[in-house]
């Protein structure tokens, strides 16, 4: 087998000797990463030359937070993110059902609460448009569903359907429900609907889309949070046929049943996955719990109440959230909680002491997921437990905060996303996507990392800049990073002898370009395990 020899390149490798001029991939591995005329020698004469013309490599990024199946499915429904007006969402949803005359039922995601009058969406503005067949529209952050009349009526929910604990089924003065289900009144009420409708099939086709998308982009690893059998089941099946081309760490979601032997078989099945059935493209990690839930939709918990005057309890109270954390982290699984709000935060961080209490020192790489509204004090807290801030600087653009600033008041906003006191702290910082609640390009993730910029609008002015970071840090945290956090770290997420040769081509150097440029940059070549999965440009080899 000939080696590979990368030469005449300017590769950050986010490892500790972070530039190299070469690399040479023996196999799906790399054999050196170093000089040219070392790489020459470790390759040998009959190696097969790669002359990149001074081009940047980059490890391939490692999304720290993603919903992978999601992803793809999204991309095939009705697309509002920048409809900002709800005339204009009408527009979207009816032209695509006229040019979709066929199809049971119209899907749309994107929608954000500050895009509706009062932020609070009614099935008749849905009706007005398509009162023929069931409306699906997600929220941008997936936390919110907007159904019209017919949807209701589809997935059983009328005026009397009692909420869930955590979770609301919105109703008008009258009583009448608006067809706005959040949480986990959501996930128990509507998503099981459509998960009815979508065949092996269907994901599988999703799949393959995100797939495409993350070769193109760069991304060659993806951390996936809230794993569920069906999308799990679309991942075994790629993986077996050989076309999984993103390695996947998953975490497996555990969702609220209000009852402890139902909460902890979830996690049962967690540890039977991840202890049987794991392989260098995918694996079961952990668990993923949601403590709360967003700011835009008022369903974060925090100390103080929104603006508006309400406040949201925890999904998770401390007292069912710690038999779980314990139970998982007892079993070596790592805990993924989002937590978006700061008390939220503290009953996650509660938990991961109750469980250090309970089982005494181990090794641990629990997380909390998003850590949007923190105090300084949890901040600290956190890091001294060992717990990973994962944190999504695309949650953070410009173009998507005017309401998140103003339910919350402006001496909260300007806390938000405190990546640089994470780090300052001690903690190990993760970046990632959040895919598809916003967009998976890792590129113009990093753009909004290093500038607090926008990347849907850059010329809006920078939220909070003094928060940013700079760039080669940002790229280690969704790199190297990212890696560690899901246990990747003996796979990828830096180009060091041994690991799989996972790595990405770019058309320039980022690193002497202005910083704009991250937003037009594209992605020549994306390797994985020494496969080319996104192709090199005509001419680029010889």
């Amino acid at each position: 087998m000939p080696a590979h020899l990368y030469r005449h390149a300017r590769i950050f490798t986010s490892a500790p000797r972070p530039w190299a001029d070469a690399l040479v991939v023996v196999g799906d591995r790399l054999a050196y990463v170093g000089d040219e005329a070392t790489a020459a020698r470790v390759a040998g004469p009959d190696a097969l030359i790669h002359d990149l013309d001074g081009a940047t490599v980059l490890p391939g990024f490692v999304d720290g937070h993603a919903h992978v199946v999601g992803t793809g499915e999204a991309a095939a429904q009705v697309n509002l993110w920048g409809a900002n007006t709800v005339e204009e969402i009408q527009r979207r949803i009816r032209t695509w059902a006229e040019q979709n005359p066929d199809a049971p039922r119209v899907p749309a995601t994107g929608w954000k609460h500050g895009d509706i009058p009062g932020g609070t969406p009614d099935r008749g503005m849905l009706d007005a448009v398509v009162a023929d067949r069931p409306v699906y529209a997600q929220a941008y952050d997936f936390h919110s569903i907007w159904l019209n009349s017919a949807a209701l009526a589809e997935a059983g929910i009328d005026d009397t359907t009692a909420s869930p604990p955590g979770g609301t089924v919105h109703r008008d003065e009258r009583g009448a429900a608006t067809g706005l289900v959040d949480e986990t009144a959501m996930h128990q009420l509507v998503w099981p609907v459509l998960d009815r409708f979508a065949t092996d099939s269907d994901r599988d086709e999703a799949l393959a889309t995100v797939l495409t998308a993350y070769a193109e982009s760069g991304i060659v690893g993806s951390t996936d949070m809230a794993l569920g059998e069906d999308d799990y089941a679309a991942m075994r099946r790629a993986d077996a046929a050989g076309t999984l081309t993103t390695r996947i760490a998953g975490f497996w979601r555990v969702q609220p049943t209000g009852d402890e032997t139902g909460n902890l078989a979830q996690v049962a099945r967690a540890v039977e996955l991840a202890t049987h059935a794991s392989t260098p493209y995918l694996r079961v990690t952990g668990i993923k719990v949601m403590v709360d839930g967003t700011v835009d939709g008022c369903t974060a918990s925090l100390g103080e109440p929104y603006t508006n005057g309400t406040k949201a309890d925890p999904i998770w109270s401390l007292a069912e959230l710690a038999p779980v954390v314990a139970a998982a982290d007892a079993a070596g699984l790592q805990v993924a909680m989002h937590a978006i709000g700061d008390e939220a935060t503290r009953v996650a961080i509660g938990a991961v002491e109750q469980a250090v209490a309970l089982n005494g020192p181990k090794e641990r790489r629990h997380r909390i997921e998003h850590l949007e509204v923190v105090d300084a004090a949890d901040i600290d807290r956190l890091a001294a437990l060992g717990i990973t801030a994962s944190m999504q600087p695309v949650h953070a653009d410009p173009a998507i905060q005017e309401n998140w600033r103003r339910v919350l008041g402006d001496e909260r906003a300007d806390r938000g996303f405190p990546w640089p006191e994470m780090t300052d702290a001690g903690a190990t910082l993760v970046l990632g996507t959040d895919s598809p609640t916003s967009p998976h390009a890792p590129l113009p993730n990093m753009f909004i990392a290093a500038t607090r910029r926008s990347a849907l609008d850059p010329s809006l002015p920078a939220n909070i800049p003094h928060y940013a970071l700079p760039l080669a840090d940002a790229i280690v945290h969704a790199t190297r990073d990212a890696a560690w956090a899901s246990r990747s770290e003996h796979l990828h997420g830096r180009l060091a002898e041994g690991l799989y040769a996972d790595f990405i081509v770019l058309d320039r150097d980022i690193f002497a370009r202005p910083v704009e440029e991250l937003l037009e940059t594209r992605v020549l070549r994306t390797v994985v395990g020494g496969r080319v999965v996104h192709p090199a440009q005509p001419g680029g080899d010889r």
